[in-house]
C-alpha cells in the first residue's frame, strides 16, 4: 500500500433516490455543475407523518425535497483518496488494538469489521458504490470482505467476530462491529442491482447481522455497555435499524421506539445539558446521540406546522407548540411527543457554539469526530439555516487539523487514523444523504405511530 497525499478530483455526489421505499445512490457529476435554481425532488410513496383525527395527513410534498449537495472540499478530497490507499488488498480496513493506541499505521494493524464498515460507509457518501464511481473497486471489495465475515460468524449470539480488545470494541462498546456493519450492508444492497451476485449474499448477511442486533438489545432500548462511552454503540444501533427499515428489512416498530427513547432521555431540554453517565462523563456524546434520536419528530412537527399555514388551518406566524398541533388535530399524546422533541430540538441547536461542550473530551479522538458527525446528520434532517452555520464551521474547525497526507487521528482513546478519517469525509458530506436521513426521519416517526397504535390494542 501508498500512503502519500493524492489530490484527486473526485466529481462524484452522493445522492439518495427513494423508489419504493429504498434508497438508491447514483454517482452525479459534481454539484458544481449541476441546475443550482432546481431542487432534487425525490418521490416518497408514503409520506404522511400523523394521524389526525383518525386520518393520514400528508406532507405538502408527497416528495422530498433537498437542495444539490455541496462541491466537496478539496481537502476532504484528499481524506478520501488517503482512505483509499489504506485499504488492504483482502477489501478491509482496522484501527488498531486499545493495548497499542501510538501505533496509528494502517499498514501494521489487524483488521476489523467496524472501521471497516465506517470507512465504506464514508466513500459511499462520497458517491461510490460497488457499481459506480471512481472507487467502485474498493467498496466492493470492502462488501465481500464483510459479507464474507458475516457468513462465517456463528448463528448465535450478538457479535459477528471472536475479534476482542479493538480500539471500536473498547471505546464504543463489544457490539460496534456488528452495528457498524448493519449500517454498511443496509446502505450497499440499495445499490446493488438485484442480478449482482453481491446482493443476496449482502441481503442474507444483513439479515443475519439484524437478528442479532434485535435480539441484543436491553430493555431500556440501549445496547448495553462494555466501552467507554457505551452511549455511542447505542446510537449507532439506532442507526443501523434505521437504515435497515429504509432498506427494506422488517423493523419491530417497538425496538426502534425504544432505541430512540434511549437516547432522547439523556437530553434535558430545561437545562440544555445532557446526562453523560453513559458517555464517560463527555457530555458531547451523550449530547450528539440524543440529537441525532430528536431530529426526525423536531422535523416532523415543523412540517405539519407548515402544511397547516398554507392550507389556511394557522397564522402565517404561528410556531410549533402543543397548542396548535392540537388545534389542527393532531391526538394529545403525538402532539405532546412533537412538541417536546422540537423544544429539544431547538435547545440542542442552541448550544452549539458552546465551546466547552464541543470539545468533548478536551482533544480530538474518533468519538469526537464520531459526535460531530451525527450532529451534522441531525441538522441536515432537521433543515433550515443551522445546518448551513454548522456545517461551515465544522469544515473550518476539521480542516485545521488535518494531517499533511490527508488523514486525521485521534489523540486520545480511538486513535486510528481510519476510524478518525472516515467519521471527517462523514461529517463534511452529510447534506450527501439528505434524501436518506429525511427518509429515515420519516419512517421512524411512522413507526412511533404505528407502535402507539398497537400499544393501545393491547
Amino acid at each position: 500500500m501508498k500512503f502519500s497525499a493524492m489530490t484527486t478530483t473526485i466529481t462524484t455526489a452522493l445522492v439518495g433516490a427513494a423508489v419504493g421505499g429504498f434508497v438508491v445512490f447514483s454517482s452525479l457529476p459534481d454539484s458544481g455543475t449541476l441546475e443550482t435554481s432546481s431542487q432534487q425532488q425525490i418521490q416518497d410513496d408514503d409520506t404522511d407523518l400523523t394521524l389526525v383525527k383518525g386520518r393520514k395527513t400528508r406532507h405538502a410534498g408527497s416528495k422530498i425535497k433537498v437542495q444539490p449537495p455541496q462541491p466537496i472540499p478539496e481537502f476532504v478530497n484528499n481524506g478520501i483518496a488517503w482512505l483509499v490507499e489504506a485499504q488492504h488488498s483482502s477489501g478491509g480496513w482496522g484501527a488498531g488494538s486499545h493495548a497499542q493506541q501510538t501505533n496509528i499505521d494502517p499498514a501494521k494493524v489487524k483488521l476489523d469489521p467496524a472501521t471497516t464498515a465506517f470507512a465504506g460507509m464514508a466513500l459511499m457518501r462520497a458517491g461510490h458504490t460497488p457499481v459506480q464511481g471512481v472507487y467502485r473497486d474498493a467498496v466492493r471489495k470492502t462488501t465481500e470482505f464483510l459479507v464474507d465475515v458475516v457468513e462465517k460468524s456463528k448463528a448465535e449470539g450478538p457479535r459477528i467476530t471472536d475479534m476482542t480488545g479493538t480500539q471500536p470494541q473498547a471505546k464504543l462498546g463489544q457490539l460496534v462491529d456488528t452495528t457498524m456493519t448493519t449500517q454498511f450492508l443496509s446502505r450497499v444492497i440499495t445499490s446493488l442491482p438485484n442480478k449482482d451476485p453481491l446482493h443476496d449474499r449482502a441481503s442474507k448477511a444483513l439479515d443475519k447481522c439484524l437478528l442479532k442486533l434485535q435480539s441484543s438489545q436491553q430493555k431500556n432500548g440501549s445496547w448495553g455497555s462494555g466501552g467507554w462511552a457505551p452511549v455511542l454503540q447505542s446510537s449507532l444501533g439506532t442507526t443501523a435499524l434505521e437504515l435497515a427499515q429504509v432498506a427494506g428489512k422488517q423493523v419491530d416498530m417497538e425496538d426502534l421506539r425504544r432505541a430512540r427513547d434511549y437516547q432522547k432521555g439523556n437530553f434535558d431540554p430545561s437545562t440544555g445539558k445532557a446526562n453523560a453517565s453513559a458517555a464517560a462523563g463527555v457530555e458531547l456524546y451523550a449530547f450528539a446521540g440524543a440529537q441525532r434520536a430528536t431530529a426526525g419528530e423536531a422535523r416532523a412537527a415543523q412540517q405539519l406546522i407548515d402544511e397547516a399555514k398554507k392550507n389556511g388551518k394557522l397564522e402565517p406566524a404561528d410556531t410549533v407548540n402543543l397548542e396548535n398541533l392540537r388545534k389542527i388535530g393532531v391526538d394529545d399524546d403525538k402532539a405532546r411527543e412533537l412538541a417536546d422533541a422540537d423544544i429539544a430540538s431547538k435547545a440542542q441547536i442552541a448550544r452549539l457554539n458552546d465551546e466547552n461542550l464541543l470539545r468533548g473530551f478536551g482533544n480530538n479522538g474518533g468519538e469526537e469526530f464520531l459526535s460531530y458527525l451525527m450532529t451534522s446528520e441531525s441538522l441536515v434532517i432537521t433543515g433550515g439555516e443551522s445546518w448551513k452555520a454548522w456545517n461551515q464551521k465544522i469544515i473550518d474547525r476539521l480542516g485545521k487539523i488535518q494531517n499533511p497526507n490527508g488523514s486525521w487521528n485521534g489523540h486520545h482513546c480511538i486513535s486510528s487514523p481510519v476510524f478518525c478519517t472516515a467519521a471527517v469525509i462523514q461529517c463534511c458530506t452529510t447534506d450527501r444523504d439528505a434524501v436518506t436521513l429525511i427518509q429515515i426521519a420519516q419512517n421512524a416517526t411512522k413507526l412511533r405511530q404505528a407502535a402507539s397504535q398497537t400499544a393501545g390494542t393491547r
